[in-house]
């Protein structure tokens, strides 16, 4: 897929930060849009500047995608409305600081569900269509957290880390289909991130002091989408760190990462 002319985009976590700039990024390409997110009046809001500014179509679905019946719904919805998703961006999740024993248990629960189940169903539901056009793109945003465990960020990094290999083994299986799987690997960008998560300061801090922005997080993704590559690490110094965590030993590498979460 060269051009995203005409082409239907689906964003989930579209409301915020990277979402939404993955949603004014292709329509600048002219793709017609489908954000969803929990945030409605948020949505419609950059719906409506969108649509003006490029003068495509642009459907708002507000779901909670962190519920387990809500990936079904939101498929049900768009084949209702007659959408075909040529592009998915999975892009919904939220991480929880501190330490894992006195997280709660019912908000780790829903973490996996929107980071893990969710994204493996709307996978599933939507890719079919795209080998059957043979022609399609998935974005399944992950985390430089995939590679490697990050204490007082536990769960999280976890999750991550199966949104890579999930997405990795997806690709190989779809490459020879015209469908292009992706994941993206941002590291701290400047986002509510840290906020949801309750980092703390000395944390946040740390993780924030060389952050990229999100529109130089999807701009490196729109470049790994033309090179159709399977893992896109955004940032030079994210793509050192992923590489260089392979050559670390890991409980090394696992002490390093919780002396940055303590903040110290």
């Amino acid at each position: 897929m060269t051009s995203w002319n005409g082409k239907t985009v689906l964003i989930t976590g579209a409301s915020v930060g990277i979402g939404e700039c993955f949603a004014r990024r292709f329509a600048k390409e002219k793709a017609n849009l489908i954000l969803v997110a929990r945030r409605k009046d948020k949505m419609e809001a950059i719906a409506a500047d969108i649509a003006k500014a490029h003068g495509v179509t642009v459907d708002v679905i507000a779901k909670d995608l962190g519920k387990p019946e809500a990936a079904g719904e939101l498929f049900a919805e768009t084949e209702e409305l007659g959408l075909k998703v040529d592009v998915l961006i999975n892009n919904a999740g939220f991480g929880i600081g501190g330490t894992f024993a006195d997280s709660a248990l019912d908000r780790n629960l829903e973490m996996l569900q929107l980071n893990i189940t969710t994204l493996v169903e709307l996978t599933h539901r939507y890719l079919p269509g795209m080998i059957a056009r043979k022609d399609g793109a998935i974005i399944n945003v992950a985390s430089t957290a995939a590679f490697q465990a990050v204490p007082y960020l536990g769960a999280y990094a976890a999750t991550k880390a199966f949104v890579l290999s999930f997405s990795e083994a997806v690709w190989d299986e779809c490459r020879d289909q015209g469908v292009h799987v992706m994941a993206l690997c941002p590291g701290a960008t400047a986002t509510e991130f840290f906020d949801v998560a309750q980092v703390g300061a000395g944390a946040t801090t740390n993780m924030l002091r060389n952050a990229q922005t999100p529109e130089q997080v999807v701009e490196n993704a729109m470049q790994g989408l033309r090179s159709k590559n399977s893992v896109v690490v955004s940032g030079f110094v994210n793509s050192l760190m992923s590489i260089s965590s392979r050559f670390v030993p890991r409980d090394l590498a696992t002490r390093i990462a919780g002396s940055m979460m303590k903040g110290k």
